[in-house]
């Protein structure tokens, strides 16, 4: 019988390392054989084998290859994979009623989950939380909740900057291809800023965040008018766009420049929240108070729940009936939520962010000072990345040699993400949950693969 011998995740699943099979394995290539004959083409994979079990730092395929897991599902499972606390809240909740529709039967975890967000968002003032089913779903709403309190259209984003895959957030994302190529038109009143990027900084990283912000107030005073803008909208660290860091008191910029001008500031925390940086939200580390901020990934622990949480007069503005969804905050969703919380608290999971970023970037530096191929080092907590170079201090995008490095660690049970928008950035995102060996095991994988494949460059 199909998956009569497969392994049990969660926190239980053994904590190593296996190749025993090519990769992909036979399994897994009998499955994606299926794969495509069911799913569009335009649905891809990054390490394309099919998973059994995952839980603490692993991942466990079809053909019973045990992976290293630097990648939490983007960021999702960063409590780890089937943690006891959001795996027990949620199978509770299924044999207790899986949907009533918020709308029309409402249920206290739903509360719940907006009491803990309103508590814990860097917000000033009374607080409201909406519960929604994914990240891009929460922009979407941050965005309305913004134009029906202001009254105004405008939209500011960055360069480099994701946002989701709709037709808003896709207009929001930065990146052409493959998010938005054929896929226009797209939608009105989106504007777009230089992103203070320290590494790929012009004029240096020392002038970065003053010019950035320079350049943001030419946009909003000379380009689009700054009454015609509800809000400005950013991530305190970037994901997709390739872990970027801003420059040390640029975001504080942005919140002044965005409060002198009546501008809402909307905080897309979908990434770098919920404990993944080291604090709750990526912006306390700038000491930023946005006026929004959206959640989602890491919030339920592998079930779709987004939030947007802002201040009362704000989030009360739209009428009745102008927020929702049929599905928006599943009550097990919910429930999973809050075992996310529990994890974190009784774990202590931002002290283990923290350490787990001590240890990332001092090896990664190191292995900086040692290959020329790495340009720079970055990140925040258990967020980090490398982005990759042709020669140091040429500073070109190593788009091939990245895809290679990730290829050699995934054949040798390694699972890392790449990113960036020229696609030269591994980024590491390991569970909170990986166990100090498995974390060790993993850079050191990544330290062959980046001195093998570097050496074949030349």
């Amino acid at each position: 019988m199909p998956g009569a011998t497969r392994p049990v995740g969660g926190p239980q699943l053994a904590q190593i390392r296996r190749v025993v099979s090519e990769i992909p394995g036979p399994r897994s290539r009998e499955l994606l054989a299926r794969q495509r004959t069911l799913v569009p083409a335009g649905v891809g994979a990054t390490l394309p084998v099919f998973v059994e079990a995952a839980g603490g730092g692993v991942i466990v395929d079809a053909d019973g290859n045990s992976f290293i897991d630097f990648g939490s599902g983007i960021a999702v499972t960063t409590v780890g994979n089937s943690a006891p606390a959001v795996a027990g809240r949620a199978a509770a909740q299924l044999s207790r009623f899986t949907h009533t529709c918020f709308l029309v039967n409402p249920y206290e975890s739903y509360l719940d989950v907006c009491e803990k967000l309103n508590t814990l968002a860097p917000i000033r003032g009374d607080k409201r939380t909406i519960l929604v089913n994914s990240g891009a779903e929460a922009v979407e709403n941050a965005v309305k909740i913004a134009r029906a309190a202001t009254g105004r259209p405008g939209i500011v984003v960055f360069d480099h900057a994701f946002h989701g895959r709709t037709l808003l957030t896709m207009t929001l994302t930065a990146k052409n291809k493959p998010y938005k190529q054929g896929f226009g038109p797209f939608a009105p009143e989106v504007h777009r800023a230089p992103m203070a990027y320290p590494y790929r900084w012009p004029t240096g990283p020392e002038n970065c965040a003053e010019e950035a912000a320079q350049a943001l107030v030419d946009l909003l005073d000379r380009q689009v008018g700054a009454e015609n803008v509800a809000a400005v909208l950013m991530e305190p660290i970037q994901g997709e766009g390739g872990f970027v860091v801003p420059a040390p008191g640029f975001l504080k910029q942005v919140a002044a420049i965005c409060r002198d001008r009546g501008i809402l500031l909307i905080m897309d925390e979908v990434q770098a929240g919920m404990a993944r940086t080291g604090r709750m939200f990526a912006c306390e580390h700038e000491g930023v108070q946005p006026d929004l901020i959206t959640t989602a990934k890491g919030l339920a622990g592998g079930l779709p729940l987004g939030a947007v949480t802002g201040r009362a007069e704000l989030m009360d503005a739209v009428p009745a009936g102008g927020l929702g969804g049929t599905y928006s905050g599943n009550p097990v969703a919910c429930e999973a939520a809050l075992g996310v919380f529990e994890e974190i608290e009784e774990h202590d999971l931002l002290e283990r962010a923290r350490e787990i970023g001590d240890t990332m970037l001092e090896h990664l530096s190191a292995l900086a000072d040692t290959h020329e191929v790495i340009g720079d080092v970055r990140g925040r907590g258990a967020m980090v990345a490398v982005e990759l170079v042709e020669r140091h201090g040429d500073r070109v995008p190593a788009p091939d040699l990245t895809a290679r490095i990730a290829r050699r660690c995934h054949e040798n049970g390694l699972l890392v993400l790449t990113a960036g928008s020229y696609g030269n950035v591994l980024r590491f995102l390991p569970p909170l949950s990986i166990p100090d060996a498995l974390l060790e095991e993993g850079l050191a994988i990544l330290s062959e693969a980046v001195a093998q494949e570097a050496a074949a460059t030349g």
